[in-house]
């Protein structure tokens, strides 16, 4: 905690600067990113299968499926998987889909059961993925059960979320792929949370929407009613932790920091200043004491859509119908900042990127998180051979041509 505590006294050191001087964090260049990166269909489809299935995923929190039993079934790029918490406490994750005739178990959403019957025959699973039961089988014929449980997929559960990686058989090592971010994740202490809802949202390319979680260059004129009233535009400070970002921003109130003791400013992350954590490829999340947003991108089912999963959990749970009703107000205005503002923006960007496809999208040298994000898609469509990406590219200003 307390070299936790250092970092954070050290952004907020960076950001209180910022604010003072009126700039902001920055790169050595300009960046272009082509417009059919955001529309062609191979690029994206190379994205689904070189990124989005082979990277792990952070597709459920440990208190969605708190008990034995638990399961959640979603469909992130319409793929049906199971989340399931079995009778020995360990949460597996499994291609939701019958070894028999390839029926979905179960529709999307949440429960509690010690068995899961295939809607078509009845074929029967156990929490840990075991085929326990063929419907009828002294007709059906030998039935080799060990082998016909169902297909798992690699999951690890860590810091109080469950990663998985959505393709079978590959190797996962959580720790290793979040790198120092996870100390940072760990020390939130998510699996204490109230789990609340999760509403879905849809937008535009993926990355166009991941790219307005990234820079707070568009506060001023996208968000003057919502969010510039606390926080100043244009004054970020980015932090890498392999391809993941802490993203820091100051609150008008940073300049308070001067009356504080410097040991002290480590410690007033959401009083002066706020952290966005952002995991590559499609998590960020906003946690403040009172609340927490957590967002999960994925490719729709065209290039020039995404589906996003907008989950909110609290501190504690509510204590009547009338705390239940307070939480799922602050849900809502979130999520319609989010939607109104940003999602109809980025609809927006995809119809001008649409309208122009032979462009260039210019990121300046103060958008240096999407610089870093677009170079590691870069990287994973290369197949790991280019160099790996630096946050702060220390070369001149490039000239635009």
């Amino acid at each position: 905690m307390t070299a936790m505590r250092e970092a954070y006294g050290h952004v907020a050191e960076k950001l209180l600067e910022f604010v003072e001087q009126r700039t902001t964090d920055q790169t050595g260049a300009t960046m272009q990113v082509p417009a059919r990166a955001y529309l062609d269909p191979e690029q994206w489809q190379r994205e689904i299968d070189l990124i989005f299935k082979r990277l792990p995923l952070m597709l459920a929190l440990t208190i969605e499926l708190p008990n034995k039993g638990d399961y959640k079934a979603m469909e992130p790029m319409d793929i049906p998987v199971l989340i399931s918490r079995g009778a020995d406490g360990k949460a597996r994750a499994f291609l939701n889909v019958c070894r028999h005739r390839a029926m979905k178990l179960l529709d999307e959403g949440t429960g509690n059961c010690a068995r899961f019957s295939c809607p078509y025959h009845g074929w029967t699973y156990a929490s840990d993925g075991r085929l326990v039961g063929v419907a009828e089988a002294s007709t059906f014929g030998e039935v080799d059960k060990p082998a016909l449980g169902l297909q798992e997929l690699p999951c690890e559960e860590i810091a109080g979320m469950i990663f998985v990686i959505l393709t079978p058989g590959l190797a996962i090592d959580v720790r290793s792929f979040l790198g120092g971010m996870l100390d940072d994740l760990a020390a939130l202490r998510l699996e204490t949370w109230y789990f609340h809802k999760t509403r879905r949202m849809e937008g535009a390319n993926w990355k166009v929407a991941y790219d307005g979680y990234l820079e707070g260059y568009h506060f001023q004129a996208a968000h003057p009613e919502t969010v510039t009233p606390r926080t100043p535009s244009n004054r970020a400070y980015y932090e890498a932790f392999g391809p993941h970002i802490r993203l820091g921003y100051p609150q008008h109130r940073i300049v308070e920091l001067r009356d504080i003791p410097r040991e002290d400013w480590g410690l007033r992350e959401n009083l002066n200043y706020d952290f966005i954590r952002m995991l590559f490829p499609n998590f960020a999340m906003f946690l403040a004491p009172e609340m927490c947003q957590i967002a999960q991108l994925y490719p729709g089912r065209t290039p020039g859509t995404n589906v996003t999963m907008m989950s909110y959990i609290f501190p504690q749970a509510p204590a009547g119908e009338a705390e239940r009703k307070t939480l799922d107000e602050m849900s809502d205005f979130f999520f319609d900042v989010v939607e109104r503002e940003d999602y109809h923006m980025g609809l927006r960007v995809q119809q001008g990127l649409e309208a122009a496809p032979d462009a260039q999208i210019t990121f300046g040298r103060n958008e240096l998180g999407n610089q870093y994000f677009h170079k590691w898609v870069d990287y994973y469509l290369a197949g790991g051979e280019l160099p790996e990406p630096a946050l702060r590219d220390t070369r001149p200003e490039a000239a635009l041509p």
